[in-house]
């Protein structure tokens, strides 16, 4: 592990000695998180669940995906021999429950496609879907682009948060822009005058529309647009689900959020350094629905719903799932409650993550967006 991010530490000087000594910080995360065979999600070592850095939904509960195939039944039932795309599949768990799910409702999608960047968790992926799903591994199909034609459902849980950033600094009449260097025997934060148009734009254009204070820090995915944009033009027929750390614009941005939203997970321990154990631990930064709302209605979809985590799964049946379990008082029930807990409760993940989905060329109601709908505040 240590020679290892000895390694990628390494390549980031060297890349810094090409650029001049220093690198913008969204170069320096995209090193950090998918460096080939040396990044994050890319060297192999355990990310996920309680032996990893962080547990996501549907390593702590198979409720988490049985409750998503509501939405995805829906969507499948909508499109005739539609398939299931998800992007960025990790451990693989999301993808054996909702098959499982799935086929208990006689809702197979004709296949299960898996658009995933890092070689090691797509051989983590199929050893695991293997073993749990034997008899239906043939329908499961990896991907090394995203289709030019594409119908049924497009998922992407936790995903855009890993995004490479820029994260950015208000002067009160200025843009700065977070670059990295390396200093003494770590690397370290240097500021510089930014230089890139389109960020100086889009933060002059966000300051004008807050009360930022002077020294405002904040983040700006600069593929966001582009990436829902190409996803939209490939979705012909079916639905784009995103489910993520995140917000709308104005809550992203506010004047009181003035020390961005960087987050870095290693070990079950959250905290605010993304400059120390490169390849060893998780970088995020919320994502602006906002702008996942503008940019796929620009390429036409139509908004279907923007929810938090907990309304929409509520919406999709978890409960009813919950109480299916039948409530005995067991441990392993009493278990399945807590877990249940941590996807819907505000101080867990029930409102930290919000699910939006977009549509094309399908009628009637999606299930999710039933009970809660806060496509105005975007």
């Amino acid at each position: 592990m240590l020679a290892l991010q000895a390694t990628l530490v390494e390549r980031i000087r060297a890349r810094m000695a090409e650029r001049g000594g220093a690198l913008p910080f969204l170069e320096f995360m995209e090193l950090a998180l998918y460096s080939p065979g040396l990044g994050y999600y890319s060297n192999g070592l355990r990310k996920f669940g309680a032996d990893g850095d962080f547990i996501t939904a549907p390593e702590l509960t198979p409720l988490f995906g049985r409750s998503l195939a509501t939405h995805a039944e829906a969507v499948l039932r909508a499109v005739p021999d539609g398939d299931v795309l998800e992007f960025g599949a990790g451990s693989g768990a999301l993808a054996i429950d909702l098959l499982r799910e799935l086929e208990a409702r006689a809702a197979l999608p004709r296949h299960y496609c898996i658009l995933e960047r890092s070689a090691a968790l797509q051989q983590l992926q199929r050893e695991v879907i293997g073993v749990a799903l034997p008899h239906l591994v043939e329908r499961v199909r990896w991907l090394d682009r995203l289709p030019e034609s594409f119908k049924g459902l497009m998922l992407a849980n936790e995903v855009l948060d890993a995004a490479p950033v820029r994260r950015f600094q208000w002067t009160g009449n200025g843009v700065r822009e977070y670059w990295v260097e390396w200093q003494d025997d770590g690397f370290a934060w240097s500021l510089r005058d930014a230089d890139d148009e389109r960020l100086v734009q889009v933060v002059t254009d966000l300051a004008q529309g807050h009360d930022w204070p002077s020294g405002y820090v904040s983040e700006w995915d600069p593929s966001l647009a582009a990436w829902v944009g190409s996803v939209a033009d490939s979705l012909q027929q079916g639905a784009l689900l995103l489910i993520d750390y995140g917000s709308p614009r104005s809550e992203r941005y506010h004047d009181q959020r003035a020390s961005g939203s960087l987050m870095c997970h290693y070990r079950h321990r959250a905290h605010g350094n993304p400059l120390i154990l490169p390849g060893l631990q998780d970088i995020t930064s919320y994502v602006d629905f906002t702008t996942v709302a503008e940019s796929g209605t620009a390429a036409g979809l139509a908004l279907e719903g923007f929810s938090t985590q907990a309304h929409f799964l509520l919406d999709c049946g978890l409960d009813r799932l919950l109480m299916a379990l039948e409530p005995d008082g067991s441990p392993r029930y009493l278990a399945q409650v807590q877990k249940a807990k941590q996807l819907l409760m505000p101080g867990e993940m029930g409102e930290r993550f919000k699910c939006m989905a977009l549509r094309r060329g399908i009628e009637g109601v999606l299930p999710g967006f039933r009970q809660q709908d806060l496509r105005g505040r975007l």
